[in-house]
Order: C-alpha cells, then structure tokens, then sequence
C-alpha cells in the first residue's frame, strides 16, 4: 500500500524497529502463562497435590492482562514525564527479574506465587503505552495508522509463545520456557538500549503534565469512547489469545489429537493445540499493520464498521452452530483478523484526536484493551463452569461488539466535522 512506501525517508527506521523488537519479545512474555495454562495445572496436580478449578485458571491467565492495563496508565505517565525509552528500560529490568524468579523456584512454585509472577509480567504488556508512542512521535499524522500498526503488530509475540511454548515444555519442563523468555529479554534490553531513540524536540515537544491535567484527559467524552473501542478491539485479541489454547482443548481435544497424529506423529495434544492457537492468532497479530493502512486510506470510522461487523457475525455464528473442527478453526482465525485490523483502525484516530498526550493516551486506551482482555477471559472462564460450555461467552462478546458499533454511529458525525476537519488524516 501507499501508506507503506510513503514510510521512505520520514522518521527514524532504527527507532521503529526497535519499538516494534520490544513491544514483539514484551507481548510474548506478556502472554506466555496462555499456552503453558494446561501443562503447569498438571504440574501443580502432581508436585503439591493442588487441583486448579477453571475459574482458578482464568484468574491466572486474566492478571497479568489485567496488571498489565493498569500499568499502561503508569507507564504512559513515564513517557510523558521521563521519555519513552527510559520508561522501557525501567519496566524491561522488572520483566526480566520475574522471568528467572519463576524458573529457579520451577516445579516447586506454588499458585499464589504464580499470581505475583503473573503480576510482574504485567510490566511487559504495559510496553505498548511505550512502543506506539516512541514510534508516532517520529512520524506526522498522515502515516500514523501504518506506523503505529507496525509497532503494534509486535502483539504476533503471542504467535511465538504457542507455536515454541508448549514444545519447550514438554522436552525440558515448563519452566525452562521462562528462562528462555529470561535470557531473550535481556538480549532484547540491550539492543533497544543502543537502537531506540527519543524523538528530538524539533520533531516531537513533550509536555510533562500534571495530576489533574491526566484527570482533565478522563473528563473528556472522546476518551471514553476510544477506551469502548479499544476494549473491543483489542481486549478482544488478547482475551481470545490467551484462552485459545483452554478453549481448544476443552472443544476439540479429540480432532486435535486425531490430526497431530495423522500429520505430525505427535502425540501431545496440548502441542497440536498451541500449533492450532499460534495459526488462529497469527491472522490478528500480522494484519494490525494493514488495518492501519486500510484506515489511513478510507478513514478510521468506515474501517471501524467494517471490521466490528465481521466480528458480530463470526461469533454469532460460533455460538449459535456446533461447527465442525476445522470450519471452527477458520471462524476463529477471521475473528482474529478483524480483531487485529480493528486494532490497527482505532489507532490511526487515536493521534489525530490526541495528538498532544499521545503517551498518556496511549497509556488510558491500552488500559481498556487489557480490561476489555480480562473480562473476556473471565467471560469464557465463567461460561465453561456454568454451563459447561462456551456459548453464553460468544453471545456476550457479540452483545458488547453491538454496542459498540453503536458508539461509532454516535459519534462519527461530530468527530468528522469538529477535530477530524484539521487532524491531518482521514477520519
């Protein structure tokens, strides 16, 4: 596309690819407890007797998402305050820390200390409140979309996670998954070090502010509905990420099994579901760029129905048909999709409005990703023990994507004829 070209000989290429590195490893590290959820439940089981109950599993695959939006807010206050680089170098120092706890306590962790590793890892998916500001604050607002698309394509670390994890695991251990993520942190805490650069102050002024002009940003009514859209969009694509694997073996264990032997002659099932899960979330994580472009050459809000009414149709159709393995799969892989290029639609609008507290901005809206992330997750959880099954979890999720397809009819008038007159972008 257009978009992509018109990249040659604008910003810093270094900058952001090094943003892209980091939120890439962050989002990996961030989502790794997803396809390990089945293989350290069994370990707990068999080590200290400790029988996790699905809610128990949700609640540990929902914190880290969880902390990781509420750290979103902080660590935009970082870059505002401190500049984006430091910010990161401070959260990966954190990171790397609770990636080698887990792996020398190994075995003999307990659940509650899984809950604080699940805590800290929190910091790395607070990293993109660091890259997608580091990486537009270089740009100007005509390539916003397909630059902070490719900053935050770094979400296809999930990929990574369920392709490798769960093979990791079942070689040497589940924990010598976090010391893969330990040493590949570090090597990817130095290479941001000598790669990334702060935008200079005649490309980008960064205005420190205040409490309560972080309280003024909340008052505005533009936040709220970027957070619905964000929660959406993006909680959407980490919820479903980090469930995937939970909700494929409780689904389709039998098919899986049936094909890793046909195919792979692999009789780990929980490796053929990572292999399944990796394929569905590779769709999200590699067309958030292409959502961006899509938006910067149509306009965010036509993107945005697009994308958000795919999406109600998908699960609407996974919950009201018992799909077969591999239609169910295909549904799943263009929900991911839409999910992905949502992403990218709603962060081509996002520095136009906000272009001034693009850091604390991104901190807020990312905020409402990871909420929006750890109630789907507790959605799913909730579904599978009430009702042994997932069905009420893809109704709601419709229900909640209606509303806000909603919110874009409410608001897209106004946006278009107020702020989106002088943004720069097509709105």
């Amino acid at each position: 596309m257009a978009s992509f070209k018109a990249l040659k000989g604008q910003g810093d290429t270094k900058t952001l690819f090094a943003a892209f590195l980091y939120f890439d490893f962050s989002f990996m590290v961030w989502t790794m407890l997803g396809p390990l959820a089945t293989e350290i439940s069994e370990s707990l089981q068999a080590v200290s007797g400790f029988v996790m109950t699905p809610s128990q599993k949700a609640t540990l695959l929902s914190i880290p998402i969880l902390s990781g939006a509420l750290l979103r807010i902080l660590l935009g206050f970082g870059v505002d305050k401190f500049g984006p680089k430091l910010t990161a170098l401070m959260s990966q120092a954190v990171v790397i820390s609770v990636l080698f706890y887990a792996y020398f306590r190994g075995e003999h962790i307990t659940y509650n200390e899984l809950l604080v590793v699940a805590l800290g890892l929190g910091f790395a998916g607070a990293s993109f409140a660091v890259a997608l500001p580091q990486a537009g604050q270089w740009y100007p607002p005509k390539l916003q979309g397909v630059v902070l698309g490719i900053a935050g394509a770094g979400n296809i670390g999930v990929v990574i996670d369920f392709l490798f994890a769960p093979k990791i695991a079942e070689i040497w251990g589940w924990q010598a998954v976090f010391l893969v993520g330990g040493v590949l942190s570090a090597i990817i805490f130095i290479a941001y070090l000598f790669m990334a650069k702060d935008a200079p102050k005649e490309v980008y002024t960064p205005r420190p502010k205040k409490l309560k002009d972080y309280a003024k940003l909340l008052k505005d009514k533009d936040t709220w509905w970027f957070a619905l859209f964000y929660a959406v969009s993006f909680g959407g694509f980490v919820g479903f990420a980090n469930y995937m694997k939970v909700y494929l073996m409780n689904t389709y264990q039998a098919d899986m099994s049936a094909f890793g032997l046909d195919v792979f002659n692999e009789s780990n099932v929980k490796v053929i579901a990572g292999y399944f899960g990796a394929f569905t979330i590779f769709a999200g994580a590699v067309l958030r760029p292409v959502g961006g472009a899509i938006a910067d050459k149509m306009g965010g809000i036509k993107s945005l129905y697009i994308f958000f009414f795919a999406i109600v149709a998908l699960a609407l159709l996974n919950a009201t048909l018992t799909l077969p393995f591999w239609i169910a799969i295909a549904v799943l892989f263009l929900i991911m999709a839409n999910l992905g290029m949502a992403n990218g639609a709603v962060f081509q609008l996002v520095p136009q409005r906000f272009g001034k507290d693009i850091g604390i901005m991104t901190g807020i809206i990312g905020a409402a990703g990871g909420l929006g992330g750890t109630a789907l997750i507790k959605t799913l959880g909730w579904s599978k023990g009430a009702f042994d099954g997932y069905t009420a979890g893809f109704f709601i999720f419709a229900a909640v994507v209606l509303v806000a397809i909603a919110g874009i009819s409410l608001v897209k008038t106004r946006w278009r004829t107020t702020w989106g007159v002088a943004a720069g972008g097509k709105i």
